[in-house]
């Protein structure tokens, strides 16, 4: 019984520890544009800039035409 509860808390704490280390991604820069043509239609862009926690930088970019 006791020894259950040593591995429990051993696989916790490495669990805790790993999901400490891994971080999050942090937003560097995230912008938006619609333009609007005269016949109705409207395109879209996002572009979104990401830095994870390990130092890459990673950068989505989403084009849209939508039409009436």
């Amino acid at each position: 019984m006791k020894n259950n509860k040593i591995i429990t808390s051993v696989a916790l704490s490495a669990l805790s520890i790993s999901l400490l280390l891994a971080g999050c991604d942090r937003q560097i820069s995230d912008s938006k544009s619609s333009t609007v043509s005269d016949d109705g239609t409207v395109k879209t862009k996002e572009k979104s800039v990401t830095q994870s926690s390990d130092g890459t930088i990673k950068t989505e970019e989403t084009k849209k035409v939508e039409k009436p």
